[in-house]
C-alpha cells in the first residue's frame, strides 16, 4: 500500500503544479491585457520604465507620443518602387472617397456652425515622410526625408521647381524675404538666394558651418563656432537683428550673424532636447523643450558679444513641449504639448512678460506642428489629423474644423488668408505635410448667414 500512496501523492502534486503554472500564465496574461487595453488610462513617457523600443510602440497607444529625441538620426528606407503610392500622380481632388471629413464633425456651437471646409488637393511624390514646410510669396516649400525641397504654386498648388542637396532629411525650413534657409540632420543650415526674372530662381550661396570654419574652430577651441552635435530641429530669424536661430537635439541654441554667416554665441538652453524655437519681433527668445517647460530669453547689448539671458520658464504641466507659434502681433505664445494639449500665454505690458491663459484640448496624441494666421491657429497632430482653432475677440477659443485625410502623423503645417476663389471669402487656406508623404491643401471658410450658401 505505501508505492500506492506515493504515486497518489506524486501525481496529486504533478496536478496541483500545472494548475498553479497555468493560473499564473492566466492571471499575468489579464493583467498584460488590461495594461494594454484602449480604455487604460494615459501614462507620461517619463513614468514608462521600459526599453526605448518598447516605449515607442507602448506610446503610439496612448495619448504620450515618442520624444523626438528617440527619432533614428538616418532617413528611413524607401519603399518598394512597385507599390501604387509611389506611381500617383498630382491629385485635384482628395485620392480617397471621404478624405475630407464631413462639416457634421465640427464642433457644434455657434460660431463653428458658422464655417465649413474642404480638402483642395492632395499630392504624393516619392520623397518618404513629408518634414518641414515654409510659405512665402505664393510659394510653399516643402522638405522631406530625402535630399529634395520641392516648390509649389499657389492657387495651382501644381510643383515649379526643386531644391536639391547632398544632405538628406530636411527637418526646418525658413524663407524670409530673398533668402531660403534649410536645416538638415547632418546639423547644418544650407542657404539659397532667390531672384525672380518671369520665374523663382535659386541660387545656392553657403554652408553653415563651413568646413573650413569648423576646421579652424577645432584648431582654435573655440566651443561656440562648433557645429551642433545633434540634428536641428527648429530655425528662428530675427532680420532687425541680423539673426538666424537653430535649436537642436544636443539641448542647445546656436545663435548665427546673417551678413557673415558665423556662429557668435551657443546658448545651453535647456537640460533635455530642444524641439522648438521663435522670436518676437521685440528680439524676446522662447525655447521649447523635453524638459517639459518653455524658457524665454532676452539679448543683453551692453554685453560686447550680446549674450541672451534667461528671464523667464513656463512650465507645461509635466509634458514635454513639441512646438511653438507666435501670433503676428507677439499678443499669444502657444506651446503644443506630447499629452495632446496646447497651452497658451498672454503678453503682459513688459517685454517677455508672460500670464498664463489656458489650454486648447482635443488632440489624442502629440501636438507635432502649430501655424497661427490673423485670429486663426492651426495644429497638426501624431493622432493624423489637424484642428482649426478661431480665436474672439474675449481671448476665447473655438475648434472650427478637424481636418481628417492624413493616414500617419502631421509633421508640418502652414496657413495664409489669401484667397483662391473668392474675393469675398473670410477664411484661411491650410496646407499639411505628414509622415504618410503626402501634402493636402484645404480651405475654411465662414457661411454666408444672410444667403445660406458659402462666401
Amino acid at each position: 500500500m505505501k508505492p500506492y500512496y506515493n504515486s497518489m501523492s506524486e501525481s496529486f502534486l504533478t496536478i496541483s503544479a500545472a494548475l498553479a503554472f497555468a493560473l499564473r500564465h492566466k492571471n499575468k496574461g489579464q493583467i498584460m491585457a488590461s495594461l494594454d487595453s484602449p480604455n487604460s488610462p494615459p501614462n507620461p513617457s517619463f513614468a514608462i520604465r521600459e526599453t526605448a523600443a518598447h516605449k515607442f510602440l507602448r506610446s503610439i497607444s496612448t495619448r504620450e507620443a515618442p520624444s523626438f529625441s528617440h527619432f533614428p538620426y538616418s532617413p528611413p528606407p524607401r519603399r518598394s518602387t512597385n507599390s501604387h503610392i509611389h506611381t500617383s500622380p498630382i491629385f485635384s481632388s482628395p485620392p480617397h472617397q471621404g478624405s475630407c471629413a464631413p462639416v457634421d464633425n465640427l464642433v457644434t456651437t455657434s460660431e463653428s456652425s458658422n464655417y465649413t471646409y474642404r480638402c483642395l488637393s492632395s499630392v504624393l511624390k516619392r520623397d518618404g515622410q513629408i518634414l518641414s514646410m515654409a510659405m512665402s510669396n505664393s510659394l510653399i516649400y516643402s522638405g522631406s526625408s530625402t535630399n529634395i525641397i520641392r516648390l509649389w504654386k499657389l492657387p495651382e498648388f501644381s510643383e515649379c521647381g526643386h531644391l536639391k542637396t547632398k544632405a538628406r532629411m530636411v527637418v526646418a525650413l525658413q524663407v524670409s524675404h530673398d533668402r531660403v534657409y534649410a536645416a538638415y540632420a547632418d546639423g547644418k543650415i544650407r542657404i539659397w538666394r532667390r531672384t525672380w526674372d518671369g520665374a523663382f530662381k535659386h541660387i545656392r550661396l553657403a554652408t553653415i558651418p563651413s568646413s573650413g570654419g569648423y576646421v579652424r574652430s577645432l584648431i582654435a577651441r573655440k566651443d561656440k563656432t562648433i557645429k551642433h552635435l545633434g540634428p536641428i530641429t527648429s530655425l528662428a530669424i530675427n532680420l532687425s537683428d541680423d539673426i538666424i536661430y537653430s535649436a537642436s537635439l544636443d539641448r542647445t541654441v546656436k545663435v548665427w550673424r546673417i551678413s557673415d554667416l558665423k556662429c557668435i554665441e551657443t546658448i545651453q538652453a535647456h537640460l533635455e532636447p530642444v524641439n522648438a524655437v521663435v522670436v518676437a519681433d521685440d528680439g524676446i527668445l522662447y525655447t521649447a523643450s523635453d524638459d517639459a517647460s518653455i524658457r524665454v530669453w532676452r539679448r543683453n547689448f551692453c554685453s560686447g558679444e550680446w549674450p541672451h539671458s534667461l528671464t523667464l520658464t513656463l512650465p507645461s504641466k509635466h509634458s514635454p513641449v513639441r512646438t511653438l507659434t507666435l501670433t503676428s502681433d507677439n499678443g499669444v505664445l502657444y506651446g503644443g504639448c506630447s499629452d495632446g494639449y496646447i497651452h497658451y500665454w498672454l503678453k503682459g505690458w513688459f517685454p517677455g512678460q508672460l500670464q498664463y491663459g489656458g489650454s486648447l484640448q482635443g488632440h489624442t496624441h502629440a501636438i507635432m506642428c502649430m501655424a497661427n494666421v490673423s485670429k486663426y491657429v492651426i495644429s497638426g497632430s501624431a493622432d493624423s489629423t489637424s484642428r482649426v482653432w478661431v480665436r474672439d475677440s474675449d481671448g476665447q477659443h473655438t475648434c472650427l474644423a478637424v481636418l481628417v485625410g492624413h493616414r500617419g502623423p502631421i509633421r508640418c503645417v502652414t496657413a495664409f488668408l489669401g484667397r483662391l476663389e473668392d474675393d469675398n471669402e473670410d477664411g484661411c487656406t491650410i496646407c499639411t505635410g505628414s509622415l504618410d508623404g503626402v501634402l493636402k491643401l484645404w480651405r475654411v471658410t465662414r457661411t454666408n448667414k444672410e444667403s445660406g450658401s458659402l462666401s
